[in-house]
């Protein structure tokens, strides 16, 4: 009856939890596209190459020009300043952070001659991680994962577009707030290590390895908060603790669904091969694509971790309320023989030898506390009174 009951309200739970998190989600909420609920994408029936765009801020666009001697960082106001710098054979990347302003999104498809449906792709978020190839250019999109500093398990999660060319890099991000880019342009800056040396295939696995080492910091916040949720289920579950546990399933489906199908995008890199990827920078996306193999493998574990916890909040909510069952048992045990003896003596029948002693009353007080002491010594010596639901709690004592 109890696990029946307890796998009742534990449903009526979950459902109450879908209904909720359909609309606001649990403490810090997740980004609006990490919950699956803001698409844009062209009305069914549309033309090939339609944009969809939420007109807002116009977008924070940035180049880093460089060679082995010369580098060069400044904003750029109009798309078309970039122009001088696609024909040296210095290495330009331009970021664009933003997807606010349609003028200067078609004006990225008119100076990088992108085909229609690569703006398509990059314009209307999310999309699904791949690599397709045209003529001059290859297209990687991917999903970048940055952890919020609210001081609990949040991150946001937004699509980034490459655009390889055989002297530039274009990347165009979804939000201008979050990125994990920065290590990267401080390498550049300070000249650090081969990236200036390189061409803008190198600089494009960079900007891939930023992207997937900025899953490490948000699963290290997951494991340790699993850790605590899991002392949490134990010691004790509330409402509150399937709540979290509800939320930490959702949220690391979430990573799973981004770092998925980006490791296969990878391996397509490495396997399919490109003009405009040499052999050296291959051997370095190797590399990238075993971090992202580690990173599934993660999100995985910590998956199962997460489901294995709904299970525990149940048994520990069962262990609770059998705890109580048994508190009310002993209690109700000892009341009995004592109700017994008072509903027997309450009779009053004259013919009752007792009824008429003077110690009557003091006999029947001290059998009944008699017999109260010795079911408390008898449940005692059975080991009734041990609370196995507790973490740390003794082993039952053989007393035979």
């Amino acid at each position: 009856m109890v696990n029946r009951r307890s796998h009742h309200n534990l449903r009526q739970n979950i459902r109450s939890l879908m209904r909720r998190s359909e609309f606001q989600g649990f403490g810090a909420p997740l980004h609006g596209r990490a919950r699956g609920i803001d698409y844009l994408q062209p009305a069914p029936g549309s033309q090939p190459g339609t944009l969809v765009v939420t007109e807002g801020i116009a977008p924070e666009m940035t180049l880093l020009d460089y060679s082995a001697t010369e580098f060069l960082e400044r904003p750029l106001q109009q798309v078309t300043s970039v122009t001088e710098y696609l024909d040296t054979h210095s290495v330009s990347w331009i970021d664009v952070r933003g997807l606010g302003h349609e003028e200067t999104l078609q004006g990225l498809g008119s100076v990088f001659d992108l085909h229609p449906l690569v703006l398509e792709d990059v314009v209307n978020v999310p999309q699904r991680p791949k690599v397709e190839e045209y003529d001059d250019q290859l297209v990687f999109i991917a999903r970048m994962v940055v952890l919020k500093c609210t001081g609990q398990c949040d991150f946001v999660t937004e699509q980034v577009s490459f655009v390889l060319g055989e002297h530039y890099l274009l990347t165009v991000q979804e939000e201008q707030e979050h990125d994990c880019f920065e290590s990267v342009r401080e390498r550049l800056r300070s000249n650090k290590g081969n990236i200036r040396k390189a061409g803008a295939d190198y600089l494009m696995y960079s900007l891939i390895d930023a992207v997937i080492d900025g899953f490490f910091p948000v699963l290290e916040e997951y494991g340790e908060a699993l850790e605590l949720l899991e002392d949490e289920v134990v010691e004790n579950p509330s409402r509150r603790t399937l709540e979290k546990i509800h939320r930490m399933k959702r949220e690391l489906l979430t990573l799973r669904r981004a770092i998925w199908p980006q490791r296969d995008a990878i391996n397509s890199l490495i396997r399919d091969g490109s003009d405009l990827i040499s052999d050296d920078v291959r051997i370095y996306l190797r590399d990238c694509y075993d971090h992202t193999v580690q990173v599934l493998d993660m999100v995985e574990t910590y998956r199962e971790v997460a489901s294995s916890l709904m299970d525990v909040y149940l048994s520990s909510v069962g262990n609770k309320m059998n705890e109580i069952m048994k508190f009310l048992t002993v209690m109700s045990s000892l009341f009995i023989p004592m109700t017994f003896i008072a509903g027997l003596y309450g009779m009053n029948f004259e013919n009752m030898p007792e009824l008429k002693n003077p110690r009557g009353y003091y006999i029947c007080l001290t059998a009944m506390g008699a017999i109260g002491i010795f079911m408390l010594v008898f449940f005692w010596r059975k080991g009734w009174f041990e609370n196995y639901s507790t973490t740390g709690s003794r082993r039952p004592r053989d007393r035979r």
